[in-house]
């Protein structure tokens, strides 16, 4: 893990993981409540399933995306991966219900503010997957060179 990406998964690894954890216990109106939701925005994957068994679904998903940003050996292309997935799957809540948003399908209504801000998650979710790519590139132009300039050492 990159020394720079500390404060970034930690931030977010701990926020998540404290939703996940809080979702464990939630009651059966909480659980109707979020299953209806997902259920509304993604009723081909989470319609049919019971209000309590997606809220304990969801509390798992969160606690695995918090811990993975919150372990060093869990390469941060995985970490960032997986936090740009749980992000997105919130953006389109988001954009998909009409009441969270203005009539321009975008800005977001009084309803939508606390989902609208989780953009920072795919943007977080983004910047760990880039970085750790282009550092795996990099990496890799390196053991490049330097396997021919061992196999080659006159003219390398």
């Amino acid at each position: 893990m990159n020394l720079t990406h500390v404060p970034l998964r930690a931030a977010t690894g701990a926020f998540i993981l404290n939703s996940g954890i809080g979702k464990l216990g939630a009651d059966e109106g909480t659980a109707a409540y979020l299953h209806g939701a997902a259920a509304a925005t993604y009723p081909a994957v989470f319609k049919d399933m019971k209000p309590t068994s997606f809220t304990q679904l969801l509390a798992y998903s969160e606690i695995a995306v918090g811990a993975a940003l919150l372990t060093p050996k869990v390469s941060s292309t995985v970490a960032g991966g997986a936090l740009t997935a749980f992000g997105a799957s919130l953006l389109g809540m988001y954009l998909k219900t009409p009441s969270m948003t203005l009539d321009d399908g975008i800005r977001p209504s009084q309803e939508g503010i606390g989902v609208a801000k989780d953009v920072w998650l795919v943007g977080a979710g983004l910047t760990l997957l880039t970085q750790g790519i282009t550092g795996a590139a990099k990496s890799g132009v390196k053991s490049t060179k330097r396997a021919v300039k061992k196999a080659n050492p006159i003219g390398g």
